[in-house]
């Protein structure tokens, strides 16, 4: 099954893609099913797994969270609950735990996305080893590397702001059945192989000359 394990909602502030146009977009492009991840909330998965129910789409929305740690962002599938931002790595993954949450880290040498760099030693599931929104691919190829010395499973996801590139990358799981729980528990036991193409230049550039522009008028409203 093709399922993109990272894909952001009109719940991060960063992004407009509203749920029936993800939902629109995976169907189309044959994805089995998806995880939103949003900045440090689970409200955007909730309420799009609600949605994708109510109009009887044969997708599995998994609930999932991007959450800031102290270090960078940390992804956490199949919660229902917030987790604290801006605590350690271990704590938080410490508190994901705790909510049965699956972790991975997304695109952990990738400094501009907030990537947490080594996580050797951490308690996770997995390792984004392929994010589609990284312009050049050194720091893929850097976290495969180094999730193949640690013996750690590698997923891919789209890291998808906008509906077009929701599956633009995905992780193909081995699993038995397509539910929210036997898709998780294939995730945990590595049952995982990624797949996609890189999202095209021109679209990364637009996303980070945008992201610019958010920043440099936060600082002028805070000096206001």
């Amino acid at each position: 099954m093709k399922f993109d394990l990272h894909v952001h909602s009109e719940h991060s502030k960063d992004s407009k893609s509203s749920h029936d146009d993800i939902l629109e977009v995976a169907h189309k492009k044959g994805l089995d099913g998806f995880a939103i991840c949003d900045h440090d909330t689970v409200e955007g998965g909730l309420a799009c797994r609600k949605r994708a129910l109510e109009l009887g789409l044969e997708l599995t929305v998994i609930p999932g969270v991007e959450v800031t740690c102290s270090k960078g962002h940390i992804l956490v599938l199949g919660i229902s609950q917030n987790i604290e931002p801006f605590l350690s790595p271990e704590e938080t993954i410490a508190r994901a735990r705790k909510l049965g949450g699956t972790v991975i880290i997304p695109h952990p040498f990738k400094r501009s996305s907030h990537g947490i760099g080594s996580f050797e030693g951490l308690d996770i599931d997995a390792v984004e080893v392929f994010n589609s929104r990284c312009l050049f691919n050194k720091a893929n190829r850097k976290a495969a590397a180094e999730a193949k010395r640690l013996g750690i499973p590698g997923v891919a996801g789209s890291d998808s702001h906008i509906p077009e590139m929701v599956g633009q990358a995905y992780t193909e799981i081995d699993a038995p059945e397509n539910t929210l729980d036997t898709v998780l528990e294939a995730i945990r036991k590595g049952k995982v192989a990624p797949a996609g193409r890189n999202t095209p230049t021109r679209i990364i550039l637009e996303q980070m000359s945008g992201s610019a522009r958010r920043k440099i008028k936060r600082k002028l409203f805070r000096k206001a």
